[in-house]
């Protein structure tokens, strides 16, 4: 999922930057902390603000704090430090719309469990009023914006805080731990008929498309992936892509399958796109329902005949479809394909859990606003799904994806910290019905199995529990592989070629192709003693 990094920096300031930098202040109405207070048991240590402010410059303690140094473990500095250097660009609007919202609120709620300020309104008013700083809100910020004369911070409270965040990601990788004798190393002797990460022999192009939704008041724009050698009597592919992203973000993907013969389709969903989250903070929870029938509206269109080439139009088949979605595309391929979406645990997960979930799990949230509690989507021209790093551990309930019964492949990456594998995609496959796949690959990152042209710059972006320390472009040349191969060998399963490409969905094909970088495993179902695991974990999320 692109996911626009302006929202959840914000939500990593509130959660992580004022939980360990906020640290109480003797203050005046106009302009406030000049001195900071922090508690540990019942040592209090007095810090000026200026030293804040020397040390997120140098990194290095002064005298004066070396007291507060004492009571912080290295790790504990470390995680200070990066807090206070944390500048979020966000105008007081944007910072105002968020602390409005019933995810805002709960993190407030979380934050002032850890202070005297109950309700967290001097929290609030001080974020919106440090907002107006040219470089952006930041802790210290904040703390010159504290309106009250005094903020008490319990540090030990606030560092339990901190170690919940991103539960599900640090379950993830205890999980993958226990799963090591698994993943040993092993190459069977696998007999296959060709590689199927090799590009097709035909020559692809691209053609753009616009359709005019205009019950719906939406544009939306397309980019078709087209090759002479493509026909009806193949499935077309369309794509769905992330949370602020945008339509080429699998351009390798497209272009693989379009060489060998598949119509690839990518649609861009103008409620969700980079456009509209750059434009708009919040993206609205019926934008959820709107994706996939941005979907089933295209395949109306191209139905009754949409204008282009008589040849490329007779070449498309848009009653038999392969769904494939990336992050908040992945739980849109998954609600087309049949899946029902379930709120009634989400809105009370949402309301009591926000402050320790995924960036993943937060953009769930925003369907608690929607006015029912069962949605279903379905369209009945899918006739197959892969999702690729879904985020989906909350919109399905507990049973909402048993409802899909077409084929359908999940896949997976171990140190993904935006949709954690453990939650999002491992967690929900026992819901789903045979056929189905999960593919699984340790060490890779969320942006790892993207388009590395259609990454965004990393190198501004923190290390943090909730994002950062992104793996991708030339380094992840396996795991774009692996998803060449799964994904043609998917397509195929709606030709009269399916036989030939069975071998590519076997779990010996995929230890066979499994690199020491990125080790990947392919299973069509869970061993009852992994699952005893699984849920043991998910159990303490």
């Amino acid at each position: 999922m692109q996911l626009n990094w302006q929202r959840y920096r914000l939500v990593l300031g509130l959660t992580i930057a004022l939980v360990l930098g906020s640290w109480g202040a003797i203050a005046t109405p106009v302009r406030a902390a000049e001195t900071v207070v922090v508690r540990k048991g019942i040592a209090s240590v007095s810090v000026a603000v200026d030293d804040l402010r020397e040390f997120a410059r140098t990194g290095k303690i002064p005298v004066s704090l070396a007291g507060y140094g004492t009571l912080l473990s290295p790790e504990q500095r470390r995680q200070v430090l990066e807090a206070l250097n944390i500048n979020l660009s966000l105008d007081r609007a944007s910072v105002q719309n968020l602390l409005n919202t019933q995810i805002g609120e709960t993190i407030l709620d979380g934050i002032s469990t850890v202070t005297a300020e109950p309700g967290g309104e001097a929290l609030k008013g001080a974020l919106i009023a440090s907002a107006e700083d040219p470089q952006g809100l930041s802790v210290l910020g904040f703390l010159e914006a504290y309106p009250n004369p005094e903020l008490r911070i319990d540090l030990d409270a606030a560092f339990a805080i901190f170690a919940r965040l991103n539960r599900s990601f640090w379950q993830t990788q205890q999980f993958m731990v226990e799963m090591a004798d698994e993943l040993e190393a092993t190459t069977p002797d696998v007999a296959v008929p060709f590689d199927p990460t090799q590009p097709g022999a035909a020559t692809v192009e691209v053609i753009p498309l616009q359709f005019e939704d205009e019950g719906r008041n939406r544009t939306i724009l397309a980019d078709l992936y087209w090759s002479q050698t493509v026909g009806s009597d193949r499935p077309l592919v369309v794509f769905t892509h992330g949370r602020g992203s945008v339509r080429n973000e699998l351009d390798y993907l497209a272009r693989h399958l379009a060489s060998h013969g598949f119509g690839f389709l990518a649609l861009e969903h103008p409620g969700s796109n980079q456009v509209y989250i750059d434009r708009a903070l919040a993206l609205q929870p019926e934008e959820l329902l709107e994706r996939p029938r941005d979907i089933s509206f295209v395949l109306d269109e191209l139905a009754a005949g949409v204008e282009m080439d008589p040849q490329i139009r007779r070449s498309l088949n848009p009653e038999r479809v392969l769904a494939i979605g990336y992050s908040l595309g992945g739980s849109t391929a998954l609600a087309i394909a049949g899946g029902e979406f379930q709120l009634e645990s989400l809105r009370e997960r949402c309301r009591t859990e926000a402050v320790r979930f995924s960036v993943g799990q937060i953009t769930q949230c925003i369907a608690s606003q929607l006015p029912e509690d069962r949605y279903r989507l379905y369209d009945p021209r899918v006739k197959a799904a892969i999702a690729l790093n879904p985020t989906a551990s909350l919109l399905f309930g507990e049973t909402g994806l048993a409802r899909v019964e077409v084929p359908t492949l999940i896949f997976s990456v171990s140190a993904d910290k935006l949709t954690p594998a453990l939650s999002d995609q491992i967690g929900i496959f026992p819901q789903l019905r045979a056929p189905k796949w999960l593919v699984g690959v340790v060490g890779g990152t969320h942006l790892s199995v993207k388009d590395p042209a259609f990454v965004k710059d990393q190198s501004q972006r923190p290390n943090t529990p909730l994002s950062g320390n992104e793996v991708f472009g030339v380094a992840t040349a396996d795991i774009r592989n692996y998803a060449k191969a799964f994904t043609l060998a998917m397509a195929a399963q709606l030709t009269p070629d399916a036989r030939e490409y069975e071998i590519f969905l076997t779990p010996e094909y995929f230890r066979s192709i499994s690199t020491d970088a990125f080790p990947v495993r392919l299973v069509t179902e869970i061993p009852d003693e992994i699952q005893v695991l699984v849920e043991a974990f998910l159990e303490k999320n």
